[in-house]
């Protein structure tokens, strides 16, 4: 048995700062974007993130000037991601993640983030991970299951073999596209497609994992 955990939303709550950087953008494109409209771009690229954005605002932009947009997010992005530090990973991660490291479990990061290793490092959780597949290594976003397949194959594992963590609807369609078996971490009623759903990781253990594990390849 494998796990494959999304970032944001799963092992750091990022999407703040994505929120923040993503409002000062369309604010200096004269309009306003609210925290409703954030929640569908979790799980989404940077590219697909802001012409979504773009299409609500009514705003049609030059191929080159989305690419200056982008980098100029990413930018404040950055400013605020670069404050980060271990206060900031969510209640039972650490724990969780140093439970299947000492059980010797394959732990890979599936994430569409392109900033992922730089975020582990302001953590102190690079080290867990066997394997970091995200946005800088792959041509296709979730839902398209390239993310996990990637990450599984270099876990040396089959997808039936993981078990993959996500906060996103995109990216437990992610998952059962690529045959994994997908809990979804934060609501059931946004995760319903997911085998199973946890509301986080306190009081989450190995043992856990390897109950449902179990119970998710009996149905």
């Amino acid at each position: 048995m494998g796990c494959i955990f999304d970032l944001d939303g799963v092992i750091v709550d990022t999407a703040k700062y994505h929120f923040q950087a993503w409002k000062r953008l369309a604010n200096e494109l004269g309009f306003d974007f609210d925290e409703t409209q954030n929640e569908q771009l979790k799980g989404v690229s940077r590219y697909d993130s802001l012409n979504l954005i773009l299409d609500w605002g009514g705003v049609s932009m030059e191929e080159a000037k989305k690419q200056e947009w982008m980098i100029t997010k990413n930018d404040w992005y950055l400013e605020l991601v670069n404050k980060m530090n271990a206060d900031e990973i969510l209640p039972g991660v650490q724990s969780l993640l140093s439970e299947l490291k000492e059980a010797e479990v394959p732990i890979g990061l599936g994430s569409a983030s392109k900033n992922s290793t730089r975020i582990l490092n302001q953590i102190g959780l690079t080290s867990y991970f066997d394997t970091i597949v995200d946005g800088n290594r792959v041509k296709k976003g979730k839902p398209d299951p390239e993310t996990f397949l990637t990450g599984a194959k270099e876990l040396g594992l089959k997808p039936v073999q993981c078990i993959v963590f996500e906060d996103a609807p995109k990216g437990v369609k992610a998952a059962k596209a690529g045959g994994f078996k997908a809990i979804g971490v934060g609501s059931a009623e946004h995760l319903y497609e997911a085998d199973y759903v946890v509301p986080g990781f306190e009081n989450f253990s190995y043992t856990t994992i390897l109950n449902l594990y179990r119970r998710m390849n009996e149905i």
